[in-house]
C-alpha cells in the first residue's frame, strides 16, 4: 500500500554498474558503446544516493578503459552522485583504471589489485611458413606500414617504436591514478611497475582505501532500507540465442590468457 502513498518517504536507491570481464572493442568485450547505456541509465533513473561500480577485470584496451572512465567521472560530476567501486577478483591494469573512476576502491581481503603497466604480446611466424612451404608478400607504401609483421623476423626498429608508444600510455595511466589517488598512494613505493597487490596490501600502497562488500557497506552508509538498482548491458538478439561469431573463440582465449597472467 505504501507504494502508493507518494507522501511517504522512499527508501535510498544504489544504482550498481557490474564490470566484469576482458575491455575490448568488440561484442565480447567491455567497451565504451557497450557499456554506455547502462552507466547513463545508473546515473540518470531513480534518483540514485550513490553509484557502486562492481570490478571484475584483468584489463585489456587503454583507449576502451579511458573513455569509460571518462564518462563515469563525466556524470559523477554532473549529477553530484558519490562513486564506489567493489573489486572482486581482479581489478588489474584498464580493470584499475576504471576502479580508479570511483572516488573510493573497497576491495575483498584477496582482490588483487594494480598491474598498472602495459603489454603487447604476440607470435613470431616467420619459420612455421617457411616449413609449411607459404611465401609471405607484402607491398606497402611506408616504411612502418607493414609495423611488427609476425610472418616476417623482427626489426629493432619496430621494437623501438612500440616501446616509444607503450611509454606514453603507460605516462597515460600514471598520470590518472595519481589524479584520482592523490595523496592517498604511498609516494615510498614503486607502484607503477606492473606489480599487483592483495587486499590490505594494496590498501597500505594507496591503491584502495578499505576491505568490504557492496551491500555491508551501502547498508552502512545509507541505512538498512536501502534499495539496489542493478545495470547491466543490453545483450543483442543474436546473443540472446547464444549466437556469436566464430570470431568468438580467438577473442575469449585472449581474455583467458590475460586472467592466467594474475593466476586466476
Amino acid at each position: 500500500m505504501k507504494h502508493f502513498l507518494p507522501f511517504l518517504p522512499k527508501p535510498p536507491v544504489v544504482s550498481v554498474v557490474r564490470l566484469s570481464g576482458m575491455i575490448a572493442q568488440g561484442a565480447r568485450g567491455l567497451n565504451d558503446s557497450g557499456t554506455a547505456d547502462m552507466i547513463e541509465r545508473a546515473f540518470r533513473r531513480s534518483k540514485p544516493v550513490a553509484v557502486a561500480l562492481v570490478i571484475n577485470s584483468p584489463g585489456g584496451s587503454p583507449a576502451q578503459s579511458s573513455l569509460i572512465a571518462a564518462r563515469i567521472r563525466r556524470l559523477a560530476d554532473e549529477k553530484r552522485i558519490p562513486v564506489t567501486a567493489f573489486v572482486e577478483d581482479l581489478a588489474a591494469s584498464g580493470g584499475y583504471w576504471l576502479a580508479c573512476a570511483a572516488d573510493d576502491i573497497v576491495v575483498d581481503e584477496n582482490s588483487l589489485v594494480g598491474s598498472i603497466g602495459v603489454i603487447s604480446a604476440s607470435f613470431g611466424l616467420q619459420d612455421l611458413i617457411a616449413k609449411v612451404g607459404v611465401e609471405r608478400r607484402v607491398h606497402a607504401a611506408g616504411e612502418s606500414k607493414s609495423f611488427l609483421d609476425p610472418f616476417r623476423p623482427e626489426r629493432p626498429e619496430d621494437v623501438a617504436r612500440l616501446t616509444a608508444l607503450q611509454e606514453q600510455i603507460h605516462q597515460n595511466f600514471i598520470a590518472h591514478v595519481k589524479t584520482r589517488r592523490g595523496d592517498r598512494l604511498d609516494q615510498a613505493r614503486a607502484l607503477f611497475t606492473g606489480e599487483v597487490w592483495v587486499g590490505d596490501r594494496a590498501i597500505e600502497a594507496g591503491l584502495a582505501d578499505a576491505v568490504g562488500h557492496l551491500v555491508p557497506v551501502m547498508k552502512q552508509r545509507h541505512g538498512d532500507k536501502v534499495r539496489f538498482a542493478v545495470y547491466g548491458p543490453r545483450r543483442g538478439l543474436l546473443r540472446r540465442f547464444g549466437i556469436e561469431a566464430v570470431a568468438g573463440l580467438s577473442a575469449e582465449l585472449e581474455e583467458r590468457a590475460l586472467w592466467a597472467r594474475h593466476g586466476l
